[in-house]
């Protein structure tokens, strides 16, 4: 260990411009990464982790902040320490990406949509590193395979629209380490990636940090992915450090309470074992919790049977249809009444087509929904508009599902106006009850989507999809972008609507643990197929696929002392969806392993 630290962030204090006046986003926080150490920043979302790394690389002054008081040191390679707050901005343009690279939170808004992905991976290289376009291309596709995206030759030339959530997040990833920086500032980098992706994304960054002697400050509200990283953790609570120190210190002797009810909050595999439905989460600090079981009915809401989606992929002078990607093949499941049904695999695995398919935001090309009786199939735009009442969506991403022109209040207000029969009053009463129901304060109201975090604006579009009182629900990550314990609180809050309202969800997951917690019925998909699926106790504690075997592997476990190495991930690349015209799938054909607990048994290629 070299015994300068390649950062230290000393007394540093950011504020904010509002129309309230001045907001405090960090008060004197303090703290040192290390070559080759991975130090974890964590808190809920809101506590000032971003705005501290944001201050880091002097971004935090292009979003309305200002450093008002501290230094942010940062140690050059070869040249003497400098202190990023009086640096100027032509210093911080060789800095940014060559030297301190950045994985950004939100892939898509981190990308630009209109230049390939292959222009914006060798930008940085061509800029900083001086290589031709040939060397830059190389050096592209290379970084691209490390992250293991598959097909990287034509990723290329692709735009980011064209790529799944977890794809995007692989490029950005691809795009920080281009330059091999001595330190790397992670913000949320795997939240939006599934499991198997995670694990080796957080492997890869292991190794890079080991061979390359990188220093990592690691924002996450992941506490598993915490323990398996973190050398050392820092945690923050409203804009201050409230506790410091090893990864081992913070999860065996937490100290603070509020580092004791994140930990509190944290659903762990095998929390479930023994239990025979989903029940909310016990949170510390909450009083008069009822934890009961929520058993739903048997009365089947929606039942899908077949299902098959695939998009046309254009090419040549005449743009003609040269061949499909096959998005989803062959699904087929029901929903009961009151219950849950959970959808996971990869990203790419078709799980979000599935629920797009459903409410007909995309057509299938084949299948029936039949959803409490009327067949969704059947029904012409009109009467699709009507139907859809009944069953609303809450999106992955909330910023791009909301209108950053709209004030918070009109957004949830807008499936009211959209069906008549509410009145002014009724409207604004409701909108207010739902503002209280997701926990957001009354003076967000007039609040735009950009003043909110990620958490925060993920519990408006909760309250946005529980305007019109719907019978079922298709939450597509609904939780993934939300730290720990607000996570917690929204399941709970989920769940609560469950039992009280009877509601029914369709939740397409990557995260096994809220999987676990939540689900009644769990199928666990693979390249546009269903390749398990049962009652939630049995696919977990019985898995038969390989690939759900594998998936389970993945998982990170909320103990630094149960570290997976790189050994035990043993992922096959994805095959490629894409199929040409001619190409006929075989039907999914399965087998009973115990009663209600299918297997696919026709080869899925896994």
């Amino acid at each position: 260990m070299l015994d300068q630290p390649i950062a230290r962030i000393k007394g540093l204090r950011v504020e904010f411009q509002t129309k309230d006046g001045p907001v405090v986003g960090v008060e004197n926080v303090s703290f040192d990464v290390n070559p080759g150490e991975t130090v974890c920043v964590v808190g809920e979302s809101g506590s000032g982790k971003s705005v501290t790394s944001l201050s880091l690389m002097r971004l935090v002054e292009f979003g309305g902040g200002h450093i008002s008081e501290g230094q942010l040191l940062f140690d050059r390679k070869g040249e003497q320490e400098i202190d990023v707050v009086t640096t100027d901005q032509k210093s911080m343009r060789e800095i940014r990406g060559n030297e301190i690279g950045m994985i950004f939170q939100e892939p898509m808004t981190a990308l630009n949509p209109v230049f390939t992905v292959g222009r914006q991976l060798t930008e940085g290289l061509r800029v900083h590193m001086d290589l031709s376009k040939a060397d830059a291309d190389k050096r592209a596709l290379e970084l691209l395979r490390e992250v293991r995206i598959p097909e990287p030759e034509r990723r290329m030339t692709q735009y980011p629209h064209e790529l799944s959530g977890g794809m995007r997040q692989r490029v950005v990833i691809a795009m920080a380490m281009a330059c091999k920086p001595r330190l790397l500032i992670a913000d949320e980098p795997t939240t939006a990636l599934d499991v198997t992706i995670q694990a080796e994304i957080l492997a890869l960054m292991d190794r890079l940090k080991r061979e390359t002697g990188t220093a990592v400050m690691f924002i996450t509200h992941d506490m598993a992915v915490v323990a398996q990283m973190a050398d050392r953790v820092v945690v923050m609570f409203r804009g201050n450090k409230v506790e410091e120190g090893t990864v081992e210190e913070i999860f065996e002797n937490p100290q603070h309470d509020y580092t004791k009810a994140l930990l509190a909050a944290v659903p762990k595999l095998g929390d479930m074992r023994g239990k025979i439905a989903p029940e909310p989460m016990k949170l510390l600090g909450v009083k008069g919790q009822k934890i009961e079981p929520i058993l739903g009915t048997d009365e089947v809401l929606l039942d899908v049977k077949n299902l098959t989606t695939r998009f046309a992929v254009k090419g040549g002078f005449f743009r003609r249809t040269v061949a499909n990607v096959h998005a989803v093949e062959d699904v087929s499941f029901s929903i009961n009444k009151g219950q849950t049904l959970s959808l996971v695999g990869e990203s790419g695995c078709g799980k979000s087509t599935v629920g797009r398919s459903l409410l007909r935001l995309v057509d299938p090309q084949s299948g029936t929904i039949n959803f409490d009786g009327v067949d969704f199939m059947a029904l012409d735009s009109k009467n699709l508009r009507i139907a859809r009442q009944e069953m609303q969506m809450i999106f992955q991403d909330p910023f791009a599902s909301l209108n950053p022109q709209m004030q918070l209040s009109d957004q949830v207000a807008e499936p009211l106006r959209n069906y008549p029969g509410y009145s002014a009053s009724e409207i604004s009463d409701r909108v207010e009850m739902l503002f209280d129901r997701v926990e957001l304060p009354r003076n967000f109201l007039r609040r735009y989507p950009h003043e909110l975090s990620g958490g925060q604006r993920q519990r408006v579009a909760i309250a946005r999809a529980l305007a019109l009182n719907p019978k079922l629900i298709i939450a597509d990550e609904a939780v993934s972008a939300l730290d720990v314990s607000v996570q917690a609180q929204v399941l709970n809050l989920m769940m609560e609507l469950q039992s009280e309202l009877g509601l029914s969800f369709l939740f397409i997951s990557h995260d096994m643990a809220v999987v676990e917690r939540v689900s009644h019925y769990v199928g666990v998909m693979y390249l546009g197929r269903i390749v398990e699926m049962g009652p939630r106790a049995m696919v977990f504690e019985n898995p038969q696929h390989a690939y759900t075997q594998a998936l389970m592997k993945a998982v990170p476990i909320a103990d630094p002392r149960r570290r997976k190495s790189e050994k035990d991930l043993n992922f096959k690349p994805i095959p490629s969806p894409i199929h040409p015209l001619s190409y006929e799938p075989e039907p999914s054909e399965y087998k009973e392993v115990e009663p209600g607990h299918i297997v696919l048994t026709s080869d899925s290629g896994y």
